[in-house]
């Protein structure tokens, strides 16, 4: 099974997922983000991209690589990714599907003022102009067909830690 933690930058998919893994047993958190890290590693680069879901590859790749990961060592994968694109959330949990793989889609939402602070005031990662620019498209994703696709679950009042629970109540329910 997976456990795909969706939502934009600020919500707390990182964290939450680190909480979810360790209160589901046999899970393991596996971040999409590496297969991109990966294609943005090939030179000469791929094509000129601000964002590496673009790239064809990486929505079979993340397949793929779920997939095998899961052949290899069962239990459930919790992965932290923002998926905010329709078409590439439709690829994904479709050739999981086809690999008779469950998935629970989880969107962590907070609302646009408590996003951008989190963001500005990320003591981690310090203020970050390509995190704030995906605040208008979750707001539109998320209007538009994201909060219809996923359970929400609003981290705006929430700890991470009480946000894990949350999901990991619906989980098992």
């Amino acid at each position: 099974m997976i456990v795909w933690l969706n939502g934009t930058h600020g919500a707390g998919k990182t964290t939450t997922s680190a909480l979810v893994q360790q209160l589901i047993p046999d899970s393991r958190v596996f971040d999409a983000e590496r297969v991109g890290e990966t294609l943005m590693d090939i030179t000469p680069v791929l094509s000129r991209t601000d964002n590496f879901q673009h790239w064809p590859p990486w929505r079979p790749l993340v397949v793929e690589t779920a997939r095998q990961v899961l052949d290899y060592t069962g239990g459930t994968l919790v992965m932290p990714m923002t998926v905010l694109v329709e078409q590439y959330w439709r690829e994904i949990s479709a050739g999981l599907a086809q690999h008779s793989i469950p998935v629970r889609h989880f969107v962590l939402h907070a609302d646009q003022e408590t996003l951008r602070g989190r963001i500005e005031g990320d003591t981690d990662m310090g203020p970050s102009a390509f995190r704030l620019k995906y605040l208008a498209p979750y707001a539109e994703a998320a209007r538009t067909w994201l909060h219809d696709e996923a359970e929400v679950v609003d981290t705006t009042h929430l700890t991470p830690a009480e946000a894990a629970r949350r999901i990991v109540e619906a989980v098992g329910s």
